[in-house]
């Protein structure tokens, strides 16, 4: 079984895992190779009454996919970019942005909201960087975070998990405080090393969180949705595209809610059991 340990300022460090570990670990498939496998249908883990918050959005395609294609018309749609700075790294979210403004403005039952500069490891905590009322005062059912990533900080491999180990882990631990009693942090990453090396399992658990269900994450299920690189688009379209990669979706819970969950449904039993005695 997998062990974690956490180290001097807040940093944490995977111990050697055992042969039974349950870590994706293999190469990850090429997009051929996984057309080949049988394919389930897509699990949708959005509901159009759904208040969502969406971290770390690139170009807002995946934000503009709900609105449009899910019928999710409640979302508070981040960037950790400038206005300017999105603009020039990402020209294509100019449109994504204007249609969901528009939107908001010409239909009173659509509540969406786009806001630039968030840090996602201080949400609701105060500052510009926290997103404001926006995210302060809301109670969301959904927070969201697809393909977080520090961005290239270095090219050694164990400094850079311990870097998104540590993105991670502050971002859990702000995202909590702005669930409501219900709601669920939903975290997507990329499988096989180096993302498998994040333990992104045993980060949650160490603030609260335990893993609900996960599921294969599929790119076509979010028509016009384009994974959307830190550094911003590549010239020429080159370089490895993350629609051609296999990733993962980890749907985590409070424990506490888990916990409260139980005890409701043991009382239903226990409750049901004494009705059918009398």
């Amino acid at each position: 079984m997998a062990k974690f340990r956490k180290l001097k300022n807040n940093r944490f460090s995977q111990e050697p895992y055992s042969k039974d570990t349950n870590l994706h670990q293999s190469r990850t498939l090429t997009k051929s190779e996984s057309h080949k496998l049988p394919q389930q249908p897509p699990i949708i883990p959005f509901a159009p009454n759904d208040r969502i918050l969406l971290v770390g959005e690139g170009d807002f395609s995946f934000a503009h996919s709900l609105y449009k294609h899910h019928n999710c018309s409640s979302l508070v749609a981040t960037c950790y970019d400038t206005a300017a700075a999105l603009a020039e790294k990402y020209p294509q979210a100019t449109q994504y942005i204007r249609e969901l403004e528009d939107a908001a403005h010409t239909d009173e039952d659509v509540d969406l909201e786009v806001l630039y500069g968030i840090d996602a490891t201080k949400l609701g905590k105060g500052g510009r960087a926290s997103g404001g009322k926006a995210v302060k005062k809301a109670r969301f059912d959904k927070v969201v975070f697809n393909f977080p990533h520090v961005g290239g900080l270095t090219r050694d491999v164990n400094r850079q998990v311990r870097h998104n180990q540590e993105l991670l882990v502050n971002f859990f631990k702000a995202a909590i405080t702005l669930l409501a009693p219900t709601g669920t942090i939903l975290v997507t990453i990329f499988e096989g090393e180096p993302y498998s090396l994040w333990n992104i399992r045993d980060l949650a658990r160490h603030v609260g969180l335990q893993v609900g269900r996960s599921f294969k994450f599929q790119f076509d299920a979010y028509p016009g949705y384009r994974h959307a690189r830190t550094l911003g688009n590549i010239q020429g379209d080159g370089g490895w595209k993350g629609e051609d990669r296999q990733a993962r979706t980890y749907i985590f819970e409070r424990k506490d809610a888990v916990a409260q969950q139980l005890k409701q449904n043991k009382r239903k039993t226990e409750s049901s059991d004494s009705d059918q005695d009398d």
